[in-house]
């Protein structure tokens, strides 16, 4: 699993000094900017030693500061890239010799790293609210994650009530936002490059008092500071683009676990959809 800092500095926040405590909160506060700052100026913010700076680092697991800020650097580079950048990035003759191959062996290893960075604790959280039916739910996907949104809102939409996908065009967005509040949960996809009407739609949300559940990549989109809920998958593949397979392994989860959680009314449900789909027709009737 590529080294994320910010990960490792949570995973290991039990074992931290206060005063390595204390960097940490500023590291996190202006992430990833703060860490690349000399280590006299990261110490200077942090109203810490300069030891202190390296034995933080080292406690992640660096050699040392500098190898920590060449890993925040990778992080920001891999945000930055464009998709001639990303498919340049990957070696023609890496892992698997024959093309099909290589890729899915990317996607299984993106799926491990998604598992094993996804708390059950979290995951249980994010089902339990999206099975509330006190709850209006509201999903929105940006330009290559539409497709995952529309996936999540079919499944819900088909188990429980109150369930609203946002079309495309961003001049309507208003008009929805006006069925937002307090009660309200809104579940965003947003991955590298990421998208400023994104986050622009979650400030509003968080605005009127919503929840917010974020779908990201490992990196973390911008909106993950002001997420009450974040699920970062792994999306790098040796592609052009980024694959959302991974995103798509956590929504199937969610659905099964949110469809067990709200049992049998969502039985209830189903069957309602399959007698209307059978008064209309729609599908060939069971052999």
């Amino acid at each position: 699993m590529a080294r994320i800092v910010k990960e490792l500095i949570r995973a290991q926040a039990p074992n931290l000094t206060p005063a390595e405590r204390q960097l940490a909160d500023v590291l996190l506060r202006d992430y990833p900017a703060a860490g690349l700052q000399s280590v006299t100026r990261i110490a200077e913010a942090g109203k810490v030693s300069t030891p202190t700076v390296i034995r933080l680092a080292r406690k992640l697991g660096f050699d040392g500061f500098t190898e920590l800020q060449v890993a925040l650097r990778e992080e920001v580079s891999a945000r930055m890239r464009t998709p001639i950048v990303k498919r340049e990035a990957w070696p023609e003759s890496a892992g698997a010799t024959h093309p099909l191959h290589r890729f899915a062996e990317a996607v299984f290893d993106n799926l491990d790293e998604t598992v094993a960075r996804l708390d059950p604790v979290e995951f249980s959280a994010i089902a339990a609210l999206l099975a509330d039916p006190a709850r209006a739910l509201t999903l929105c996907g940006g330009r290559i994650t539409r497709s995952n949104a529309d996936y999540f809102f079919n499944h819900l939409q088909i188990i429980r009530p109150k369930v609203a996908l946002l079309p495309p065009s961003t001049n309507v967005w208003p008009q929805y936002l006006l069925d937002i509040g307090p009660t309200s949960v809104v579940v965003l996809f947003d991955i590298r490059r990421y998208e400023t009407e994104l986050a622009r739609l979650a400030s509003a949300a968080k605005s009127e008092g919503a929840t917010l559940v974020l779908f990201t990549d490992q990196w973390g989109s911008p909106i993950a500071e002001s997420a009450d809920h974040v699920v970062n998958a792994s999306v790098e593949v040796p592609s052009s683009w980024d694959s959302t397979l991974a995103l798509n392994l956590v929504i199937e989860a969610l659905v099964a676990e949110v469809q067990a959680l709200i049992w049998p009314d969502a039985r209830d449900r189903i069957e309602r959809l399959e007698a209307l789909f059978q008064s209309a027709r729609i599908f060939r009737k069971p052999v």
